[in-house]
């Protein structure tokens, strides 16, 4: 029997494609999302980027690697980061993450992230269903993610960040509504 082959961040930069890497082993991004996916995602941002306006300290990027050791390496769709000492990837925990979820990788974004989000104190995960309309919004609470809700309508302050931040997901899911 042969045994899985291990990556690490140096077998990464080489791969072509989108990828993320999960304690050694390559996981396959989906082909390109949805246009509802993308525009969801890039609502996401917008609002968070609009929310931090005068803020100096805090950056919102979509899709960019956090490194958070040598064999993971994460492609979060939507980050809000602060402080970040590095310009090659982020190396902090950010302060919040969004995944817009597709089907080829749910599992992925509700188990295994999610997990890994917790462990590495990412203060607010939210996890974005576009076909439903609603995002669920976790915070870190004594280092265990709270469900604060499903949010369709709603807008949502974020009180555990850096600088003051806001979603108003009516705003967010506005166009898919039919």
């Amino acid at each position: 029997m042969e045994a899985l082959e291990y990556y690490t961040y140096d077998d990464y930069k080489l791969w072509e494609g989108k990828w993320e890497l999960i304690w050694g082993m390559p996981m396959a991004m989906s082909p390109s999302p949805m246009i509802s996916h993308q525009a969801i995602a890039y609502e996401m941002a917008y609002q968070l980027r609009c929310a931090i306006e005068e803020c100096e300290r805090c950056l919102v990027l979509g899709e960019e690697d956090w490194k958070l050791s040598d064999d993971t390496v994460l492609r979060p769709d939507v980050v809000l980061i602060c402080d970040e000492p590095n310009d090659a990837y982020i190396t902090k925990a950010p302060e919040i993450i969004v995944e817009v979820i597709s089907k080829s990788t749910a599992k992925r974004d509700e188990r295994t992230k999610f997990e890994i989000y917790q462990k590495e104190k990412v203060s607010y995960y939210i996890l974005v269903y576009p076909d439903d309309l609603k995002a669920k919004v976790y915070k870190l609470v004594n280092g265990v993610y709270d469900k604060q809700g499903d949010f369709s309508k709603e807008s949502y302050d974020f009180t555990q960040t850096t600088c003051p931040a806001s979603i108003n997901f009516d705003k967010v899911f506005k166009r898919f509504r039919k």
